[in-house]
């Protein structure tokens, strides 16, 4: 027999506190939840009950909304039960939910606290601006899933292509957020998925190659003998190199280096974006930039580059947010440091990683680039360092024209 009771879904909390009310339906110990898609404070909730504390402002309009909801879900999960032969929590579940009912902006919302909560907060930043620029092209605050159809989403794309004029690859990630975001409704809130509009024959999530392009070995040497430089921008080409050194070590690793991270010659640090430990050695050239540092350093869990200095880094959140500010103020230093030097590439944080892999071609194995790079697969370095291995294909090329 099949169970319903309301609960609060304290794992999809939202920005401003308050959490969403879910109806959890069990049976054979497998449990599948509906959100009602009303919020509550958590001090607000009596959890025995499964109803708002009168603390609530409006708790007897909600919780008779609540009880009217949990009726209707007993009622009906009865009726499916005597009246049909076995039936599986999600049979029961997609039946007592009937025709698609949810919105895709409610459920984008729990989406959303899912990577508050789970501390990517860059991604929810990003996630959340286009939504807000979806809901913007689209002129309204509510959209069905049956409405969120081929036709709908194909405009949406020539919208951002031709009127905002976003790069195809921009676009692609739109296109590929609503899709995550219908995904999660299938699987939470159990959309049917006749309507569904991505896959064969519909809209196809197709990435367009992206440009890679390093610095070469002459420009890198440009970085490192420059002079004339303000402290900003010496300190910006100094985390840009200690980036390139050691193998294009993200940004956001680099400026959380802390003094402790060095034993023995090698550099041990955890990566920010998969948490993979990395051990590598400490290149001489990296240790001229460490003792210029060196200086500053107040003791061994003191960070290497000032930037983050002041922050506590134990408030996940705000590290984000300064990080962010970080990399966008080198950037636009490293910008300045490349037109006085006569670098005509973009020169960006990001091209550090780039620009090792325009050196290193295809004179490292690719096993050995993949230890460097901390890929987890191999097909990912083959992919990603395929942009700076020419060699083959410029002889094959100059034994075809040079004659």
């Amino acid at each position: 027999m099949a169970t319903v009771k309301i609960v609060l879904r304290k794992n999809y909390q939202k920005k401003d506190g308050t959490s969403p009310i879910a109806l959890r339906i069990t049976k054979d110990r497998k449990s599948k939840f509906l959100f009602t898609g009303e919020y509550i404070l958590e001090k607000d909730w009596d959890q025995t009950k499964g109803l708002a504390k009168k603390s609530h402002p409006n708790s007897s309009r909600l919780n008779n909304m609540l009880l009217k909801k949990i009726t209707e879900a007993h009622d009906m999960a009865l009726e499916i039960e005597s009246s049909e032969k076995k039936q599986s929590v999600a049979t029961i579940t997609k039946k007592i939910v009937g025709e698609d009912k949810y919105d895709f902006f409610k459920v984008s919302e729990v989406f959303l606290a899912n990577l508050l909560k789970r501390k990517k907060f860059n991604q929810q930043y990003n996630q959340e601006k286009r939504l807000g620029i979806f809901k913007t092209y689209l002129g309204r605050k509510e959209l069905s899933f049956t409405d969120l159809d081929v036709t709908l989403l194909k405009r949406f794309e020539a919208y951002l292509l031709y009127e905002r004029k976003v790069a195809p690859r921009t676009a692609i990630n739109y296109l590929m957020l609503i899709r995550t975001i219908y995904n999660f409704a299938r699987k939470e809130y159990h959309v049917d998925d006749r309507n569904y509009p991505f896959g064969k024959g519909k809209i196809q999530i197709k990435f367009p190659e992206s440009e890679k392009i390093g610095l070469n070995k002459e420009e890198v040497q440009l970085l490192e003998t420059a002079d004339n430089l303000t402290k900003a921008q010496l300190h910006a080409v100094y985390v840009w190199l200690t980036s390139f050194y050691f193998a294009g070590v993200r940004v956001a690793d680099v400026i959380k280096l802390k003094w402790s991270d060095f034993k023995d010659n090698r550099l041990y640090y955890r990566m920010g974006k998969n948490r993979k430990l990395v051990s590598l050695v400490v290149p001489d050239k990296t240790k001229e930039i460490l003792k210029y540092f060196e200086a500053q350093k107040r003791g061994k869990d003191d960070l290497v580059f000032p930037f983050l200095k002041g922050t506590n880094l134990k408030d996940d959140k705000r590290v984000a947010t300064r990080v962010k500010t970080v990399t966008r103020n080198l950037n636009r230093r490293l910008q300045i440091v490349g037109e006085k030097l006569g670098i005509e590439k973009k020169l960006s944080m990001h091209i550090a990683r780039h620009s090792f892999g325009n050196i290193s071609g295809d004179k490292i194995p690719i096993q050995m680039l993949q230890k460097l790079y901390r890929h987890s697969s191999i097909t990912t370095t083959v992919n990603y360092q395929s942009n700076f291995m020419h060699k083959e294909t410029d002889d094959a090329l100059e034994k075809v024209v040079n004659f």
